[in-house]
C-alpha cells in the first residue's frame, strides 16, 4: 500500500463529497485507501455517502472526539508507506498525490510536506508555509509588524512570507489541511497530541518531526483547495477560545525553557 488518506469528518457532508470525487480522481494510478472518520456529525454524512464510495472506509465515533484523537484512528487503521491528513473542506488536484509523493521520495532527509493551498476564492493562504511561533515571531505577528513588511524576511517569518509561494522550501510548519508524512516517520514521533482538541496539533507534530531530525517541506508543485473553517463554523462559538488554548498546551509543552512566560500570557 503505497498511500493511506485519513480525513476527520463534522458535519460538512457536502464539502466532504467534493473532497472524495477529488481524492479518487487523483487516486488512479495511485494503490491507495481512503479512511473518513466522523466526529458524530448530526447532518447524515454517512447515510449520505456510504453508497457513493463504497472503497471508501468510514469509522463513525458516537461522540466528537476531536481533530486529533480521530486523525489517530484513522492511522491505528492505515496501512500506506506514506499517510496523508487531508481536511474535508479541501478539493486536491488531479496530480496532488503523486507528485508529493515523487518529491519525497527524491528527498530522503523530508519527514513530510504540505502544498500551495488557495482559499474557496483562488487567494493563496498563508499558512500553507509558517515557521514555528517563537517569541520574536509572535511579537511581530501580534504587534502588525508583518502586515507593514510583508517581504521581510524578519517581520514577515510568522507565515515566511518573505519566500515565494511557486518555490519549494524548506519550512517549520506543515499545515493540517493537507499533511503529508512518512509512515515510519510518524511511528519515531507518534501520532497527532491528543491534548490538542482542536487547533495546535499540527503544529506541535511539525516541530517534533524537526526535532527527530528531518525537514518539513513546503512543496509548490500542486494546489490544492482548501474552503477553509468549513468544520469549525458549525460548531460551538468557543473556536477563538479553543485556539488560544492549543497555543498555551504548544508553548507549555515546547517552549517552558526558553522564556516563553509573555507568549504563555497571550
Amino acid at each position: 500500500m503505497q498511500l493511506s488518506i485519513i480525513i476527520v469528518n463534522y458535519n460538512v457532508k457536502y464539502f466532504l463529497e467534493q473532497c472524495l470525487f477529488s481524492v479518487r480522481k487523483a487516486c488512479s494510478t495511485v494503490e491507495a485507501e481512503v479512511i473518513v472518520v466522523d466526529n458524530a456529525s448530526v447532518d447524515g454524512s454517512l447515510e449520505y455517502l456510504l453508497d457513493t464510495f463504497p472503497e471508501v472506509v468510514f469509522l463513525d465515533n458516537p461522540k466528537n472526539t476531536g481533530f486529533s484523537k480521530a486523525n489517530n484512528q484513522g492511522l491505528a487503521r492505515a496501512r500506506g508507506k506514506y499517510i496523508l491528513f487531508l481536511n474535508p473542506d479541501t478539493i486536491i488536484a488531479d496530480d496532488s498525490l503523486v507528485n508529493c509523493m515523487h518529491f519525497l521520495d527524491a528527498n530522503p532527509q523530508a519527514g513530510a510536506c504540505g502544498v500551495r493551498m488557495l482559499d474557496g476564492s483562488g487567494r493563496f493562504l498563508p499558512e500553507s508555509k509558517r515557521s514555528f511561533p517563537g517569541l520574536s515571531t509572535s511579537f511581530y505577528k501580534l504587534s502588525g509588524l508583518t502586515s507593514l513588511f510583508p517581504g521581510s524576511a524578519r517581520f514577515g517569518k510568522y507565515h515566511l512570507s518573505n519566500l515565494s509561494e511557486f518555490k519549494n522550501a524548506a519550512i517549520d510548519i506543515l499545515s493540517g489541511a493537507f499533511f503529508l508524512a512518512r509512515r515510519k516517520v510518524l511511528d519515531e514521533t507518534g501520532g497527532f497530541d491528543e491534548d490538542f482538541f482542536m487547533y495546535g496539533e499540527d503544529i506541535d507534530l511539525s516541530y517534533r518531526i524537526r526535532k527527530k531530525g528531518y525537514q518539513n517541506y513546503y512543496f509548490a508543485g500542486t494546489t490544492i483547495l482548501h474552503y477553509k473553517g468549513e468544520s469549525t463554523r458549525k460548531g460551538s462559538l468557543d473556536h477563538v477560545k479553543m485556539f488560544y488554548s492549543a497555543m498555551t498546551i504548544f508553548v507549555r509543552k515546547h517552549y517552558r525553557k526558553k522564556g516563553a512566560a509573555p507568549l504563555q500570557a497571550m
